[in-house]
């Protein structure tokens, strides 16, 4: 059982290499400080100090204080401390690179922990210059040990403009090829910014890129495809809407990866952009996948009831208004009756005004769906969820008498070491295999999860992703074509 073995001892006895989709590293403040000063000036490092000093007061301040100020509780104690060689393997990439054998982990892909909020910075100069100065610094400080770890470059979404030269600069200029897309943006609500300015600031929607956005991001997807890079999310919403607590993170922090992964995730469905862009992969991390189950089935669901041909079930011109006051006059009352004839009471219910002709009725002509069916390929084929190896839920994702159609979601291995819900880096291979033990997940199903998954999201857009590294032989055997596979 694998309760009573190492990580070591799991990765020793399966045929296939492990890959961890999602690891952190936790930035060490004397190395990237100093790195930033020198390549992009001291605005740029005292911006990025201030980022996480601004942070630091406001878990000083107490809950009343937060509440005066609409301030939610942030995280506090976040990184693991008991376990030093954790810490510090989180800092170092060396120890890291050292103990990976011990994770029982062959190739890990590493995510930011101050740097997740550094494409959410207002100020466009300063948060360009920070995103490419962070980027700068990922590529000289993770680039010797490529064969076996390789950091997420970010790129900063507020404009196509800017998302696109980033993406050209992390991949031809720092050789970089994972890319971490900011979001969510914050974009200001243009009738409160003419009649009251001051509060523009305050009143803010959040822009999804894939429906309703002021820019077209369709040159961000396309751009993607020729860089032959897989777009990843590893958004969070702690302090938005409800989960904005001055005095809980637990109450801020559960479900919030889901809630930010979901909004990105259903507008690209909505938007088309999976039906424009077949081949390009998504990968949402960090909100584990139940949220996407859920997604999935009510995306059918809706599409079924709200699908234009669906929508003249509903239509209010169906309604035989003469026969409506007859049955009012006949069943409620002479007094009703006459009350609704003139035009008092509106007895048709929750009978809404046509929308205007130039708005388009169905919610899925971006998708271009004529069959429920459809559903299944523009999702499930483009799609990616990050899970935790401790997370029970991770096995709905292949739940193919649940999910609609059959399908099974595409799930992949995140670790999350480095952050406070993994206080022991050597236990997560063993953690995620204990749900083959408990008969949830087949030996299939698992390889699936730490091999196939991520090889295919990264190795697909990009058949060169895996060279150098010690799992390119595998990949590659994974990802010839049949024939070819057939003939070796």
């Amino acid at each position: 059982m694998a309760q009573h073995q190492t990580s070591r001892a799991i990765r020793a006895r399966l045929g296939h290499p492990v890959i961890d989709a999602d690891g952190h590293y936790i930035e060490f403040g004397p190395s990237i400080l100093e790195f930033m000063r020198d390549t992009a000036g001291p605005r740029v490092a005292d911006g990025f100090i201030e980022l996480n000093d601004r942070i630091a007061r406001s878990i000083r301040m107490t809950p009343v204080q937060r509440r005066d100020a609409g301030l939610a509780q942030e995280g506090f104690w976040i990184t693991p401390t008991r376990n030093t060689y954790d810490r510090a393997a989180a800092t170092l990439p060396r120890l890291l690179y050292e103990r990976l054998d011990e994770f029982g982990l062959d190739f890990t892909v590493l995510y930011p922990s101050a740097g997740l909020l550094v494409p959410r910075i207002e100020d466009e100069e300063m948060r360009r210059a920070t995103c490419r100065a962070f980027n700068s610094y990922l590529a000289a400080h993770f680039g010797e040990f490529a064969d076996r770890m390789t950091p997420a470059a970010i790129i900063p979404m507020h404009t196509p403009e800017e998302a696109i030269e980033e993406l050209e600069y992390a991949v031809h200029r720092l050789g970089l090829k994972v890319m971490m897309m900011g979001h969510p943006i914050r974009r200001p609500i243009p009738s409160v910014e003419r009649k009251l300015p001051a509060a523009a600031r305050y009143a803010v929607r959040i822009d999804a890129f894939g429906i309703d956005s002021v820019y077209d991001y369709d040159r961000v997807w396309a751009r993607c495809i020729e860089l032959r890079v897989s777009p990843s999310f590893h958004s969070g919403s702690r302090g938005f809407g409800f989960r904005a607590s001055p005095s809980n993170f637990s109450y801020n922090h559960i479900g919030h990866f889901a809630a930010a992964l979901e909004a990105i995730c259903k507008a690209l469905f909505l938007g088309g952009v999976t039906r424009r862009f077949p081949t390009l992969k998504f990968a949402f991390l960090e909100g584990g996948v139940a949220w996407a189950c859920m997604l999935y089935s009510d995306l059918v669901g809706h599409w079924r009831k709200r699908n234009r041909k669906a929508l003249e079930e509903v239509d209010p011109d169906n309604l035989d208004r003469t026969l409506m006051r007859e049955l009012v006059e006949k069943y409620g009352g002479k007094e009703l009756a006459v009350r609704y004839q003139g035009g008092a009471m509106k007895l048709e219910g929750f009978d809404t005004p046509r929308p205007p002709a130039e708005q388009e009725l169905d919610d899925y002509a971006a998708c271009r769906i004529e069959r429920a069916e459809e559903i299944r390929e523009l999702f499930a084929s483009n799609f990616y969820f990050g899970c935790e190896a401790d997370d029970p839920l991770n096995a709905w994702a292949l739940n193919t008498r649940v999910n609609p159609f059959g399908v099974k979601l595409k799930t992949l291995l995140g670790s999350d070491i480095g952050h406070f819900d993994v206080v022991n880096m050597s236990e997560v291979l063993k953690e995620a295999y204990e749900q083959v033990d408990d008969g949830l997940l087949s030996g299939e199903d698992f390889r699936n999860f730490v091999f196939t998954n991520p090889v295919r999201f990264w190795g697909e857009g990009n058949p060169g992703f895996f060279h150098n590294t010690v799992v390119e032989d595998a990949a590659a055997k994974l990802l010839a074509p049949p024939t070819a596979a057939a003939g070796r």
